[in-house]
């Protein structure tokens, strides 16, 4: 695939051409992010390295993440790394990697004036994977006091080293644990959850990148896609204080349904937040009371 004394503009062409042979998409793209990470800089800096010539270990480190790449395996598995909210985070397979929509969700909550105006509100991101959630919003408002729930101790082992990297690992209490087993009534001022949403058929027709190497645990949400969405919102019902928010990221097809869900769970104020693709991404709610 590649031969030694490559020039990193040989070594991206090569290795470009092998990927795009096996069918890999944006083939150049995930080269680059190879590179850059292996050569510790980024991705821009490359072209004032297009001449430098690569020692053989390093052209066997970039065979080694081209080959897993080719087989199907994630960049963002492979780089160990993802971008959320102009941040960088750890991921590896115990945790879903991190999508732009969900950076929607994020968004939403910071928009939120009515729960930051609280004093000291208590946050709980449910289903928090590698933290992504719940650190970007430690960040954003450190005011607040946050919560990290998972069931997956891998997954919250991830986490841990996320918040610890941005000095947040006093800031977030992470648990391994359901809403229902962690929080008292009426002791959470707002519940973020991007759960999974997928139902088992759609999961099926996913891209195989995705079925073989992501949790299926973190995208399988059963034979409707709200298995695991239908009881967080009783649980957020009990948890939440009366005012309290609940902000959800759903499936494209679902927000009629979970809307209805959540009117008939005696929440008010339901509103729809649509994707990048004109899809219903992201609904918020609030439980009455104050």
């Amino acid at each position: 695939m590649m031969q030694a004394h490559k020039t990193v503009v040989e070594m991206l062409k090569a290795a470009t051409d092998y990927l795009a042979g096996k069918g890999v998409e944006q083939s150049r793209l995930a080269c680059e992010l190879l590179a850059s990470r292996l050569l510790n800089c980024k991705r821009l800096e490359l072209y004032l390295k297009f001449n430098t010539v690569l020692s053989e270990k390093k052209l066997e480190a970039m065979r080694r993440g081209v080959r897993r790449v080719a087989g199907g395996e994630p960049i963002q598995y492979v780089l160990g790394q993802a971008d959320f909210m102009g941040r960088t985070f750890k991921v590896d397979k115990h945790a879903l990697i991190p999508r732009p929509e969900t950076e929607l969700l994020v968004e939403q909550v910071l928009q939120c004036d009515a729960l930051w105006q609280k004093d000291k509100p208590v946050v709980a991101d449910i289903g928090t994977g590698c933290g992504c959630v719940v650190i970007s919003l430690a960040l954003e408002k450190p005011s607040a006091l946050y919560v990290g729930l998972d069931v997956s101790s891998e997954a919250l082992e991830l986490a841990h080293e996320n918040a610890s990297a941005f000095g947040l690992e006093e800031k977030i209490a992470l648990a391994h644990a359901e809403l229902s087993d962690f929080a008292e009534p009426e002791s959470i001022d707002a519940i973020i959850a991007n759960l999974p949403y997928v139902s088992t058929g759609e999961y099926e027709k996913l891209p195989v990148h995705i079925r073989e190497h992501e949790p299926r645990v973190a995208l399988d949400g059963g034979p409707d896609g709200l298995s695991l969405i239908e009881p967080a919102v009783q649980d957020a019902v009990i948890a939440l204080k009366p005012g309290g928010f609940l902000f959800l990221e759903i499936g494209e097809k679902q927000g009629e349904t979970v809307k209805t869900l959540l009117n008939n769970s005696g929440f008010c104020g339901v509103a729809i937040r649509k994707d990048f693709a004109e899809k219903d991404r992201v609904v918020w709610c609030l439980r009455p009371g104050e």
